[in-house]
C-alpha cells in the first residue's frame, strides 16, 4: 500500500505574499524585511508579487493581517515585528497579544500568516536575530510563507 505524502518546493515563483511591518524597532526590523525579501527573491519570487503594509507597532499586526487575509489574494502572509522586553510588564501584553492575535486569524481564514516577530530579553539578542550569528529569522520565516503558501495551494488542488 502507498503512502499519501502532500510536500511542495520551496520555489516562489508565482506567489503572491504579504508582510507587515512594524514601524516600532524599525532598525530590527529593516534587517527582518531585508532578510525576507532576499529569500523570495532568491526563491525565484518576483519582487512586484510583494505587497508591504506598515503599522505603528505589533499590537497593530493582527488586524492588518485579518483584512488582507479577508481579500484572498495573498498565498501567505508575513508578520514581522520586534518586542524587546523592558522594566514594565507592558512586554507580555504585547508579545502575548501578538501571537494569539496572527494564530487566529490564520485559523480563521485558513491562510498562512508567519510569525516573524521576535520577543527577545534585550536589543542584542534582537539584533543577533536580525542577521548576525543567530542568522536572519526575516529570511527563515520568508522560507516558512513560502512553503506554506505553496502547500496550501496543493492541498486546494488535491480536495
Amino acid at each position: 500500500m502507498k503512502e499519501n505524502i502532500i510536500e511542495t518546493t520551496l520555489m516562489a515563483g508565482d506567489l503572491k505574499v504579504a508582510i507587515i511591518f512594524s514601524r516600532f524597532n524599525e532598525l530590527i526590523v529593516s534587517k527582518l524585511y531585508g532578510g525576507a525579501k532576499e529569500a523570495f527573491i532568491r526563491h525565484e519570487g518576483k519582487v512586484e508579487n510583494i505587497t508591504t503594509v506598515y503599522v505603528p507597532g505589533c499590537f497593530e499586526i493582527p488586524l492588518a493581517a485579518q483584512m488582507l487575509a479577508r481579500k484572498k489574494e495573498y498565498d501567505a502572509i508575513l508578520c514581522l515585528g520586534a518586542v524587546i522586553r523592558g522594566s514594565t510588564s507592558h512586554y507580555d501584553f504585547v508579545a502575548g497579544e501578538t501571537a494569539k492575535g496572527i494564530s487566529k486569524v490564520a485559523l480563521d481564514e485558513s491562510t498562512p500568516v508567519i510569525f516573524g516577530v521576535l520577543t527577545t530579553e534585550n536589543i542584542e539578542q534582537a539584533i543577533e536575530r536580525a542577521g548576525t550569528k543567530m542568522g536572519n529569522k526575516g529570511y527563515e520565516c520568508m522560507m516558512s510563507a513560502i512553503e506554506m503558501g505553496r502547500l496550501m495551494k496543493k492541498m486546494k488542488e488535491n480536495q
